[in-house]
């Protein structure tokens, strides 16, 4: 038979604090930023929290995962010998219920953000899951691409589960800490030493509880299991909204889009040519993000000019924007942007700007008129810019606002601009030289 360790090991005892520390962190968190996403006064700071909390539930799933491939290969110290059978029923259900607590309320989690539908509003929200800013974590594919009415159900029913499972943890916790102190102060068996090593054994005389039989080994298990399951189950049931009116769409849908124009087919201008220099130019976007202003850029374009102030009928510009390089610096924005509601880099891996003709408004200043297609959605644009040159180097610097509600943009997830402001302004800046 094989001995006993006195105490758990380094590894067992550094994940159970880890985790620990995790879970017991996540549960104000989920309090208060339930609350304060609502608030505008709170609501970025609330943003930042729910990428936190994502990210920290990710975490105790790994870290949960290696505790349990540990704890079956590792001995763990055994029970005292004068606790009674439903004591040590009872102590091996919980740790059993505490494994499956830290799986289920991670992966109800990752359920809801993968159903991209936001259960306070009840309406469609596609946003990204960045680990700590590091890398993306997918969506469950069989929940994200899902019907839409089926991502509903699923995210009341996750969401309902996973704030129950919240609770069920606090339970667990009062009474693990309740029976570990009891265990301490008033058994003096030296339970507690276990899993703190500075801490004292306690009365060796007391001896060690057998191993319970196989049969009881196994309702143990499922007993801890079942608390979880019952939990989960029962309140992502009553969780489930009220099926919308046959026919009843969930959410207002687009308008059906113009068709996009070609980005291969371009009718060159007879004014000067122009090479753009493109590390000293850039194409910026700005918007405010739950309150907060951020600022953007695509890192991937290309453009054809030709232009000259003395030949406005024979300039002509045409930019082609690869809509997949858009970088804002922050993890879960840049996530969630190629997404289908928003810039649909799948499907339409660029954007196009094309000139219809340009107005000379004095001095440096100019306007060009003509077309943006973003996605499938083509709208008229003006461009207002400035101009100068200087021994055939130019400078060419212009601002616009856009209505994304105009180009489909984000219109399922924040039609009415409560995350993400409607109008987002454009900023090109370019220093090209004429060719030849």
């Amino acid at each position: 038979m094989t001995r006993r360790p006195s105490r758990y090991s380094a590894v067992a005892i550094a994940l159970h604090w880890v985790i620990a520390v995790a879970i017991l962190s996540m549960i104000p968190m989920g309090w208060w930023m339930s609350d304060a996403i609502n608030e505008p006064g709170s609501q970025a700071l609330a943003y930042r929290v729910f990428q936190i909390h994502k990210s920290i539930g990710f975490l105790i799933l790994a870290l949960t995962a290696l505790r349990i491939v540990w704890r079956l290969t590792h001995p763990v110290p055994a029970l005292p010998g004068a606790m009674k059978g439903w004591e040590q029923f009872a102590a091996r259900a919980t740790h059993a219920a505490f494994y499956a607590l830290m799986l289920a309320l991670p992966l109800t989690g990752w359920a809801y953000v993968s159903t991209g539908w936001a259960v306070a509003t009840d309406t469609p929200l596609a946003v990204a899951t960045s680990w700590f800013g590091l890398f993306t974590i997918p969506h469950l594919p069989f929940i994200e691409h899902a019907s839409e009415a089926a991502r509903r159900t699923i995210a009341w029913m996750a969401m309902g589960a996973h704030s129950k499972l919240a609770w069920g943890a606090i339970v667990l916790v009062a009474l693990h800490v309740g029976a570990a102190l009891k265990h301490q102060f008033l058994d003096r068996d030296g339970v507690l030493s276990h899993m703190i090593p500075m801490l004292p054994h306690g009365d060796d005389n007391q001896g060690v509880a057998p191993d319970p039989t196989p049969a009881v080994r196994w309702a143990e298990r499922l007993a801890g299991v079942a608390f979880v399951v019952v939990i989960g189950v029962a309140f992502g049931m009553a969780a489930k909204p009220a099926p919308t009116t046959e026919g009843q769409s969930v959410a207002s849908a687009p308008a059906p889009a113009a068709a996009p124009a070609s980005d291969t087919a371009v009718t060159p201008g007879t004014a000067a040519v122009w090479t753009v220099d493109k590390a000293a130019s850039t194409i910026q976007f700005t918007g405010t993000h739950t309150g907060k202003a951020f600022t953007g850029r695509f890192e991937q374009w290309d453009a054809q000019i030709w232009f000259d102030p003395a030949d406005l009928a024979g300039s002509k510009a045409v930019v082609t924007i690869e809509t997949g390089s858009a970088k804002t610096g922050d993890a879960t924005q840049e996530g969630s942007l190629p997404g289908a509601d928003w810039l649909d880099t799948a499907t339409y891996p660029t954007a196009r700007f094309e000139t219809s003709g340009f107005k000379a408004l004095g001095a440096n200043r100019y306007e060009a008129a003509g077309t943006l297609r973003i996605k499938a959605t083509t709208i008229p644009v003006v461009l207002p810019f400035t101009f100068d040159e200087a021994n055939g180097a130019a400078t060419v610097a212009g601002k616009l606002e856009l209505d994304r509600s105009a180009l489909n943009i984000g219109i399922m997830s924040d039609a009415g601009g409560d995350w993400v402001s409607k109008v987002i302004g454009v900023e090109i800046k370019v220093k090209a030289t004429r060719a030849g």
